[in-house]
């Protein structure tokens, strides 16, 4: 569910204000059901906390509030993508969009609508190397790392942890193939063994023909890099049922309190699995402590990420001094990039102030800096993740 409280504060905020302003649409896209369902409800949150906030501190522009309409992805249908895309922005005419979650998604939303369209994108999700490659006209961003980086880290953790083989399943698709991709050249690079490498369908209800040649490989480590509450969930209780493998290996899309107890936290104690986290800087700490009071866990995956690339299409938007698509994907740069004085989450009014000024800002955000490279990628940091006493814990960053 999404947290009622803060719901509560976005509509109050709304509804103050005069009939003379417009409000500025900032567009979410997200996988509100399928796949990754119960990953989402905390990533709208987290974005919803940098709308409140702009709004409780004075508004945005003029004292314009800033409102969110959402729309549905199902993570895994391109279509559905599309039509949601299509309707923020031709339907409620959205100046930018926080989303897609899921890479396929982002693409699709991305090449079919937002691109021609000219708005600007910020996933605080989607983490596949495809994305790096479209040809988007600097609209679409990213605040998590590319999944070229996951993957290497988690081979590494693999490795650091004394395992030398193992063998893989991948959902069949933009995000799964390209982690795959990433992880297994990395693993063998440091020495691993694949034993296998196999793609699967999302939606079965039935792995275990894949399991059983997954298990002949040899290998009694797995990897399921899918969703939580799509194909993973089902492969990892199967391949418990089967009985043929001692450790289950994980990355971000499996990292949800749902999936444990779907398939028993007993069964997954001490599952590996890597998210990307937050570097040790003074932003984290404030937005932990902003996303407790509203109500949401912090930690949450890709909850930081996600309050990082609205509280920045904001202060975009604001930089420009104008509520307009073009020239937005420029200003989201200005404000992200040193030099300038440093903002941080929750400062909204300081921001204000400083741009009203004429000032240049440096955004360090809940997830760290954003400076963007030339495909909108950012650096970042690797979280090792673990379950432990029926939940997902962090165990530190992965070096």
């Amino acid at each position: 569910m999404m947290n009622k409280k803060l719901l509560l504060g976005v509509a109050t905020a709304a509804a103050l204000v005069g009939s003379a302003h417009a409000d500025v649409k900032i567009g979410f896209l997200g996988g509100f059901t399928g796949a990754i369902e119960s990953l989402t409800p905390p990533i709208f949150d987290g974005a919803q906390l940098a709308a409140s906030q702009v709004n409780a501190q004075g508004g945005i522009l003029d004292g314009e509030q800033v409102v969110m309409p959402s729309a549905d992805t199902t993570c895994v249908d391109a279509s559905v993508a599309t039509n949601g895309a299509d309707r923020l922005v031709n339907s409620e005419n959205v100046t930018a969009i926080v989303g897609a979650l899921c890479s396929g998604a982002t693409i699709a939303a991305a090449n079919n609508v937002a691109v021609p369209a000219g708005v600007v994108m910020v996933s605080p999700a989607s983490t596949s190397p495809a994305i790096s490659e479209l040809n988007d006209n600097d609209m679409v961003f990213r605040t998590p790392p590319s999944d070229a980086f996951q993957g290497e880290m988690l081979a590494k953790l693999l490795i650091s942890k004394g395992i030398e083989d193992v063998a893989v399943t991948y959902v069949n698709n933009d995000y799964g193939k390209g982690l795959a991709d990433a992880f297994t050249s990395a693993f063998e690079n440091q020495g691993g063994m694949v034993t296998a490498n196999q793609a699967h369908e999302d939606g079965k209800a039935d792995y275990r023909a894949e399991l059983g040649a997954l298990a002949a490989s040899g290998s009694m480590n797995l990897a399921v890099l899918a969703y939580a509450d799509g194909s993973g969930q089902t492969i990892l209780r199967q391949a418990y049922e089967g009985g043929n493998f001692s450790t289950f290996i994980g990355a971000d899309g499996m990292v949800g309190d749902r999936l444990v107890e779907a398939v028993g936290g007993d069964v997954l104690e001490g599952m590996i699995a890597t998210k990307p986290g937050t570097p040790e800087l003074p932003g984290a700490p404030m937005f932990a402590s902003q996303a407790a009071e509203a109500g949401f866990d912090p930690n949450a995956v890709f909850a930081g990420q996600s309050y990082d690339a609205a509280f920045m299409l904001a202060l975009a938007i604001e930089k420009m001094g104008e509520n307009k698509r073009d020239g937005l994907n420029q200003a989201l740069r200005d404000i992200a990039t040193a030099p300038g004085e440093v903002v941080y989450p929750g400062e909204w009014e300081k921001a204000k102030q400083l741009l009203a000024d004429g000032k240049d800002i440096n955004y360090e955000g809940a997830t760290g800096s954003h400076e963007f490279d030339d495909a909108g990628d950012v650096p970042g940091v690797i979280i090792e993740m673990t379950v432990r006493d029926g939940k997902f814990v962090e165990v530190g960053r992965v070096e």
